[in-house]
């Protein structure tokens, strides 16, 4: 026992050092994942004893499977952070991705993180569900078996929020983002109660009538606090040689943090309660999106001139998107949802983009110091 007690401790102080190595962390996902793996199969069998469950459906594994698997990515993603606390810098190396001089995540930021994680668990182990109810109709599920495959879906899930929280970067961030908005997306059209929603505009899936309303601007608001943290944290180590450039980066981070905080505005106000205000903020994000876009060569000179220049295409496709709406070609729903993925991977692959800028420096120093040594 007690050499037990002395390597617990060895790994605590592990954990809690800056320069906590991959394997660690890998060795600490695969307990998290294990310990929650027995938790499963503990609350599942005796919830599951003596009935024959259906795979998907209300009272199902799959609906037992999503629930749990959404509180275990908010647990798990909370050990993942506790473990990957920011540490002091040891010869310039920070443990923590969202570490940057004089800022850190707030609470907000985290809480909206780990409700990310929470809902593409949910959603994504629903979605499993249909498929296998789908592929062997009417088979029965007995208790022991689904209660192995609800511990194995809470185990998996467990172990990726984990290693997801510890690796947190501004570039894994951007995934998880990418991932969240599709998944919510056609979670919401899924579920709509109105087939038609499509021949008004995209905003009719968070309308107060609509079923799927909830979904739809929850995803909205919880990704546009997203987008406000990463831009934050994404654009801080950018490089800038004097005023002008920090200035510059200055102007890019408040347009996309605005464009965050439209977006969130656009699911706070739904278009059927608050017409003229979610018109406004929802113009707005594009109006915003359009001069970040435009004016990038001339606020950040060290982002690659391909990257403006596939900015701007994206500009004028969604020029020419208003312009078919125009001329009644196209209707609202499909220039508001081409638009939308246009900005949203647009937003993900420039935060990609800043946040390989932001680590070159640092990666450049420690090479320095490496040769030196």
């Amino acid at each position: 026992m007690k050499k037990i007690g002395r390597r617990a401790v060895e790994v605590l102080r592990q954990l809690r050092g800056p320069d906590t190595s991959d394997s660690v962390f890998e060795a600490t996902a695969l307990i998290v994942g294990t310990a929650f793996l027995v938790l499963g199969f503990v609350i599942a069998l005796p919830v599951f004893f003596g009935h024959d469950l259906a795979i998907s459906g209300s009272g199902s594994i799959g609906s037992f499977a999503a629930y749990g698997g959404a509180i275990t990515a908010v647990l798990s993603f909370t050990l993942g952070r506790l473990a990957a606390r920011p540490a002091e810098v040891r010869d310039g190396a920070v443990r923590d991705g969202f570490s940057v001089p004089g800022d850190r995540l707030r609470w907000y930021d985290l809480a909206a993180i780990a409700f990310a994680h929470a809902a593409i668990a949910y959603l994504g182990w629903l979605g499993v569900a249909e498929l296998l109810e789908r592929s062997f109709i009417g088979a029965p599920v007995f208790a022991f078996p689904g209660a192995v495959l609800v511990s194995v879906a809470f185990a998996l899930t467990a172990y990726v929020c984990f290693l997801s929280a510890v690796a947190l970067t501004p570039m894994v961030l951007s995934l998880v983002l990418a991932v969240f908005l599709v998944v919510g997306a056609f979670a919401a059209m899924l579920a709509s109660s109105d087939a038609d929603w499509w021949r008004l505009n995209l905003s009719a899936l968070g309308m107060s009538s609509n079923s799927s309303s909830i979904a739809f601007n929850m995803t909205l608001i919880i990704a546009g606090v997203m987008i406000t943290t990463i831009s934050r944290y994404a654009t801080a180590g950018l490089p800038v040689d004097d005023d002008g450039a920090r200035r510059g980066r200055f102007i890019v981070r408040g347009g996309l943090i605005l464009m965050g905080i439209f977006l969130a505005c656009v699911g706070i106000f739904p278009v059927d309660e608050f017409f003229l205000l979610h018109n406004t903020v929802a113009t707005g994000m594009a109006v915003v999106f359009a001069v970040v876009v435009v004016g990038l060569p001339w606020f950040l000179s060290s982002i690659p001139r391909v990257f403006v220049l596939f900015g701007w295409a994206y500009v004028l496709v969604i020029a020419m998107l208003g312009v078919f709406f125009a001329v009644g070609y196209y209707n609202l729903t499909a220039v508001e949802l081409i638009a939308a993925v246009l900005i949203f991977s647009w937003i993900i692959v420039f935060l990609r983009t800043a946040g390989s800028l932001s680590f070159a420096p640092r990666d450049h120093a420690a090479a320095e110091r490496v040769a030196g040594e």
